[in-house]
């Protein structure tokens, strides 16, 4: 056993792979990866802790920090594997979270699909009640229906409530009545009121997010339960944090009561670490192209920080196309994931192309090569047929590849169909990958105002850096970046996370005419609230800082965006008005 030392474990369930990093105040003391347990995935967290600990003889008992992330909140939305719920909402507003915004992502296709909603028509009842957008109340709310409701409900076997209301994130008297209720109706149902998930403008956004929230509530709770008495088997002392999609940390009971927070938190380790390697390498504005084995994530990198969105979308139905999926109203790193990875399917289409994903083999069962029941070609196949991949030493030695099956895979399902031989059809997977990634990281990057030509790529993931000089060479980018355990680099970006947490409010005002009182008096609530937040998980008050943050638009503008918020003064306006003006010019070029 080696000396006792402080030790700092970073763990990320991927789609494919469980990563582990371990380190001490000297830098990587080990890695680990083992394939995900999609059935149980807390497993696989404790077999690639215990066997790496094993191999290198270190103490759990020394770990003082362990950071979490996972996909297993996007995986429930999209697999709908979440809680039995209802939606309780204004009367007359109960299609909202169907109708949407009546957008058409695709104007011409006749069979448009649309996401489907979470809560079926028949669990989603209209409540007699309405405030109106100042806050006024303008009809009371009838608390005997929601009695009677909450009887109803409990009988039906429904598990969770989301209490959505008009203009509650003005007031919201009524949906704070209206849990007491139900709580002392049926105190079995769990209740989510959209005025505490996401205190924001727009229903159909906030009902959206406050049923996806209640809705995988349970499972995570259940997840973290496992996921602490595991950790606590293996010796460790202390309690998991929890890596949130806005590239923080949180304690589990944060996790636990805003569990949408978690929606990209293994994603968001990839770009934390290259923030983190680029700040060391002098480079602030980059690509970060993460590569795993079912996606590929994609952000920039400005200014040594990732760029974050308030907005995302779960599911998408429609070739990853944005629209086409459930919003959700919650900081996130603001990245495109396109669905192309190690183990995506690769086919010859009806016009004799190769292409490649989304869909994916995943860990179980794996490409062909893992020898684990895979039938369909994919691209660490051609990876491997190519000979990027060394067979006998894949996953550190742990794992065979047989690139003899998957040569005859490829061989027969794209080779032979379209009459070339197995390394040509090989190098046409792994071509049309790279460009499907490049494409997409084009279109990121211009939208996001950048022009990918002159930011370095950072390349990380399992497969980040077999694929990224491909993916970098079709954007044009300068250089090409791989860090020192890229493969786990996700892992490694938790562990340099802060502890944080977002609060929002909304109120609409004109910036010519906005009290400055009010707005302080907004901030300092807010404050107030995160401070309780991040002292209850014990950050010292010394080492809590605040950022501010406004939403703007110009008059008659239907969407905002994000733009710092100078030092209250006589010249507060002005600057405002310029840093949203800086903002507004590197968004939209004018």
């Amino acid at each position: 056993m080696t000396q006792s030392r402080a030790l700092r474990v970073g763990v990320d369930i991927g789609g494919t792979f469980t990563d582990m990093a371990i380190l001490d105040d000297r830098g990587i003391v080990a890695v680990g990866k083992t394939l995900t347990t999609h059935s149980e995935p807390a497993a696989a967290v404790e077999t690639v802790l215990r066997q790496t600990l094993t191999a290198h003889g270190l103490d759990p008992a020394d770990i003082t920090t362990f950071v979490h992330g996972t996909t297993l909140v996007t995986n429930a939305l999209i697999e709908r594997r979440g809680a039995t719920t209802a939606l309780l909402t204004t009367e007359g507003f109960r299609d909202v979270v169907e109708m949407g915004r009546e957008h058409r992502y695709e104007l011409y296709d006749l069979d448009l699909e649309l996401p489907r909603p979470l809560v079926p028509r028949h669990l989603r009842f209209g409540v007699r009640e309405r405030v109106l957008a100042d806050g006024t109340v303008d009809t009371g709310l009838d608390e005997a229906a929601v009695k009677q409701l909450a009887a109803e409900l409990s009988e039906a076997g429904v598990q969770a409530v989301a209490v959505c209301f008009l203009h509650s994130h003005v007031n919201d008297e009524h949906e704070r009545r209206v849990r007491e209720i139900v709580r002392a109706t049926a105190p079995e149902l769990r209740v989510a009121l959209s005025s505490e998930v996401n205190p924001e403008i727009r229903e159909y956004e906030r009902s959206s997010t406050t049923l996806a929230n209640v809705y995988v509530q349970q499972l995570v709770e259940s997840y973290l339960e496992d996921l602490r008495d595991r950790l606590r088997g293996l010796g460790l002392r202390r309690a998991p944090l929890i890596m949130l999609s806005n590239g923080g940390v949180a304690a589990i009971d944060v996790a636990r009561r805003f569990p949408i927070r978690m929606l990209e938190s293994g994603p968001a380790g990839g770009a934390l670490g290259a923030v983190a390697f680029g700040r060391s390498a002098g480079r602030p504005d980059q690509i970060a192209f993460d590569m795993g084995g079912t996606t590929a994530k994609l952000c920039i990198i400005e200014a040594g920080r990732p760029l974050v969105t308030h907005t995302f979308e779960v599911d998408r139905v429609y070739r990853l196309r944005a629209g086409s999926g459930l919003p959700v109203r919650a900081p996130v790193i603001d990245m495109i994931e396109i669905g192309t990875g190690g183990g995506s399917i690769a086919r010859v289409n009806s016009l004799g192309l190769i292409t490649v994903g989304p869909d994916s083999a995943g860990s179980e069962p794996g490409p062909v090569s893992y020898g684990r029941g895979g039938e369909h070609c994919t691209v660490t196949d051609a990876d491997a047929v190519l000979g990027y991949l060394d067979p006998d030493h894949f996953l550190g030695g742990d794992m065979l590849l047989d690139v003899e099956a998957a040569a005859a895979a490829i061989d027969r399902q794209i080779a032979g169909a379209l009459g070339v031989g197995v390394a040509e059809a090989a190098w046409g997977i792994h071509a049309t990958a790279n460009e499907n990634m490049a494409n997409a990281a084009r279109v990121h990057a211009i939208e996001r105002g950048q022009d990918p030509t002159r930011l370095p790529m950072f390349v990380s993931g399992g497969n980040g850096p077999l694929h990224g000089p491909g993916v970098a060479a079709a954007l044009g980018s300068p250089a090409v970046v791989v860090p020192p355990a890229a493969g786990v680099l996700s892992a490694l970006g938790f562990l340099s996370a802060p502890m944080s947490i977002d609060i929002v409010r909304s109120r609409h005002a004109e910036l010519g005419t906005v009290e400055l009182s009010v707005i302080e008096e907004m901030f300092e609530e807010m404050e107030g609230e995160g401070v309780r937040v991040l002292r209850g998980s014990g950050v010292p008050a010394e080492d809590i800082a605040h950022e501010r943050t406004l939403e703007m638009r110009f008059v008659g503008q239907g969407s905002e965006i994000e733009v710092p918020v100078p030092p209250l003064g006589s010249h507060w306006r002005a600057d405002l008005a310029e840093n949203f003006a800086e903002q507004y010019r590197q968004r939209f070029g004018t």
